[in-house]
């Protein structure tokens, strides 16, 4: 996701990094390109677009186009606040299960057994949201979970094809354990359950909006209209424009092939993209936040934006 903070005006409009320019130039070139070579053959062979289209059907068709974009970027706003949403709640899972852990878990009389529990619970609270990041966003490589899990359960996570759910799967066991050793009072462990459940229903979320993007047809039929539309404007607006016709083309394929572009960068909010939601840094300030409650002091420094203002 791409920060900042008290940045003028002047300066987000000639920005370039995270800017639809990045994706687009090569296109709005090109049909800049075309547009100035229909402009030159219409100048000194003026008789060759004599029955040239009129600007009626381009009219039409463009706010027509305008409308679909519009609904289609929606769309993929949608996805992308409610990614955020649910990665907020997350972050209130975490918090409510810590300390539900430390306050709800463990003798009247604390022992080394008890607070080695509780902190290994807590360590896994960590290493689920770590593995769900990486789990939405196909990485397999979990050493982040190292520090946070058992090596023989660090060992089996590669085995498995949803390493979130085995975590969640340990999480009850261990709290199962907890009741069986009468650490947890019978009135206590359907919050605990409730708050494992709250982290199924979030990570079952996310999974819906990684696993479902907007309609494939739906975006080819897009990309098609808009093509053909930027390709042949220059004909039906050479008679009226003339010579600005290159400069209309541009600005209008900037601005139909950028809101296209804008629209499917966010459809799929849990990427890597500079627009994407910053997930690194969301489970970084998980992971300071949980450990705090546990008195640790050496704790890992919060994730900050790096020189263009992308945070990950």
């Amino acid at each position: 996701m791409i920060v900042f903070d008290r940045v003028t005006w002047l300066r987000i409009l000639f920005r370039w990094h995270g800017s639809a320019i990045q994706k687009v130039w090569r296109r709005v070139l090109f049909t800049t390109a075309l547009a100035a070579g229909v402009t030159v053959a219409h100048r000194f062979h003026d008789t060759l677009f004599h029955e040239a289209l009129t600007p009626l059907p381009f009219t039409l068709i463009g706010v027509a186009l305008g409308i679909f974009l519009g609904f289609r970027n929606n769309t993929s706003y949608d996805r992308f606040w409610e990614g955020r949403k649910l990665w907020g709640g997350m972050v209130n899972a975490s918090r409510t299960m810590t300390r539900q852990i430390l306050t709800l878990v463990g003798p009247q009389e604390q022992d080394e057994e008890s607070l080695a529990t509780r902190k290994a619970l807590v360590y896994r609270v960590i290493a689920y949201a770590h593995a769900l990041r990486l789990h939405l966003r196909d990485d397999r490589n979990f050493e982040d979970l190292r520090p946070f899990l058992p090596a023989n359960e660090f060992a089996k996570l590669e085995r498995e094809l949803n390493p979130p759910v085995a975590i969640l799967q340990r999480m009850g066991d261990e709290f199962r354990r907890c009741w069986n050793l009468g650490w947890v009072h019978p009135m206590h462990f359907p919050a605990l359950e409730s708050t494992l459940t709250d982290f199924t229903n979030l990570q079952g979320g996310c999974e819906r909006i990684k696993s479902t993007p907007i309609p494939f047809s739906y975006n080819i039929l897009l990309h098609r209209i808009v093509a053909v539309y930027c390709l042949f404007l220059p004909i039906g607006i050479i008679d009226d424009v003339g010579v600005g016709t290159p400069a209309v083309v541009a600005l209008v394929s900037y601005a139909f092939f950028g809101l296209d572009a804008v629209g499917e960068e966010i459809e799929n909010p849990f990427g890597l993209d500079a627009n994407d939601l910053p997930l690194s840094s969301i489970t970084r300030m998980i992971e300071v936040n949980l450990r705090q409650r546990l008195g640790e002091k050496e704790l890992p420094p919060l994730h900050k934006p790096d020189r263009r203002g992308v945070l990950v």
